[in-house]
């Protein structure tokens, strides 16, 4: 079997690795003409960092990363509200791990060159169509210059995110993702480490919060990078979403000016932003089919949600090591079966968590420790990460 992979993000190439690891065949494909390290930071929830440990990609992480011991809670004031552990320090059996989402990608492309070659990952090649003959899938790409390119597979993967080519070819109707009403400026600051040097800090309320947490460990002049976000209402989305896009201080910085505490200078940290990324809160409603015949939709490209529970990364890993043990489970069946097997267990559980996203965007803001204690026990079980369900052998 040779699978045709499309996306070189997390999701993508974890597939492929999977894939290699099971002795299944596979060539990634990714449309950008080199893979950079952008952006900005990342959680890694536990159940993700399980299925990354059988790869052996967690020591490479937590050097790289930070071990998330904790999300802290404060009013608009910076008073304290409510803790939370997070990771093995939540009971987990392994990590959350926050890490530059740049970094993180380049673990995984090193891993993949490493293990099946260089040139099993092909840049500038932008997925244009397919289709499928004698049991096979032909897939056709172009590059930058309009050049045509064509690969021939047992399945494709599409792992192309949340404008997703495949995805469009299915539904070509599906229209634009659905913008929450929610704009969202993200950076890294270089800064000295607050509270447990290793917490995640979410201030105010979804009229106006600042989230917040370390990416690195300090260096020799106690200063780490900082990942943070800020959040403000903007009725009306300005341009469309895309994750690199620049932004501007001026657009929401004036009404943080003034949010500085004794523990945290977070207006300080703002306007020393390396770079600042604009990012509408946006998400698509769910699909009622993923695969058909020999293709399927993974991570973004399935099912995009709000980024607001740290959670896409970690649903599209999830769908990486579930599609590839439901190909070595009918690899000598039928690999259509296969394809409709991973969408019977990731296609219900993936909806529940844009859902559970979305209802916790609209929630009250957990005002004490039990309150936030509840709230997150409730979205962690709706969408599967619970510590009984994580630490439960599969």
């Amino acid at each position: 079997m040779h699978a045709i992979v499309v996306g070189a993000g997390m999701g993508g190439l974890t597939t492929a690795l999977f894939l290699h690891q099971k002795g299944i065949s596979c060539t990634v494909y990714e449309a950008a003409r080199e893979i950079r390290e952008l952006g900005v930071g990342i959680n890694v929830l536990p159940h993700a960092t399980k299925e990354l440990d059988k790869l052996g990609l967690l020591p490479a992480m937590t050097e790289a990363g930070i071990l998330t011991r904790e999300v802290v809670r404060y009013d608009a004031q910076g008073k304290f509200l409510a803790a939370n552990p997070r990771g093995m320090f939540g009971g987990y059996n392994w990590p959350q791990v926050s890490i530059h989402r740049g970094t993180f990608q380049r673990i995984l492309l090193n891993a993949v060159e490493a293990r099946l070659g260089a040139a099993r990952v092909v840049t500038d090649r932008r997925l244009s169509s397919f289709e499928e003959r004698g049991g096979k899938v032909v897939a056709r790409f172009a590059d930058h210059t309009g050049g045509q390119y064509r690969a021939n597979g047992d399945i494709l993967i599409a792992a192309d995110g949340i404008h997703s080519r495949a995805r469009r070819i299915f539904y070509p109707n599906q229209g634009d993702p659905a913008y929450s009403g929610i704009m969202m400026w993200r950076a890294t600051s270089r800064a000295k480490p607050f509270l447990t040097g290793a917490s995640m800090v979410a201030v105010g309320t979804k009229e106006q919060k600042w989230i917040a947490y370390p990416i690195s460990q300090p260096d020799a002049d106690g200063l780490c990078t900082i990942n943070w976000l800020s959040e403000l209402p903007r009725p009306e989305m300005i341009r469309p979403e895309e994750w690199n896009r620049p932004g501007s201080l001026d657009d929401f910085y004036p009404e943080f000016a003034n949010w500085r505490w004794d523990w945290c200078d977070a207006a300080a940290i703002m306007r020393n932003a390396e770079a600042v990324y604009e990012f509408p809160m946006v998400d698509r409603d769910p699909i009622p089919q993923w695969s058909f015949g020999r293709v399927t939709l993974l991570g973004d490209a399935a099912h995009p949600m709000y980024p607001v529970g740290s959670n896409g990364s970690s649903q599209a890993i999830l769908d990486a090591s579930c599609i590839v043990e439901q190909l070595v489970g009918h690899r000598e069946a039928d690999a259509e079966q296969a394809l409709k097997a991973y969408e019977a267990e990731r296609l219900p559980a993936t909806t529940k968590t844009v859902e559970a996203h979305r209802e916790r965007q609209t929630e009250k803001e957990p005002q004490s420790a039990a309150e936030l204690e509840a709230s997150t026990a409730r979205f962690q079980k709706a969408v599967g990460f619970d510590v009984e369900t994580v630490n439960r052998a599969r």
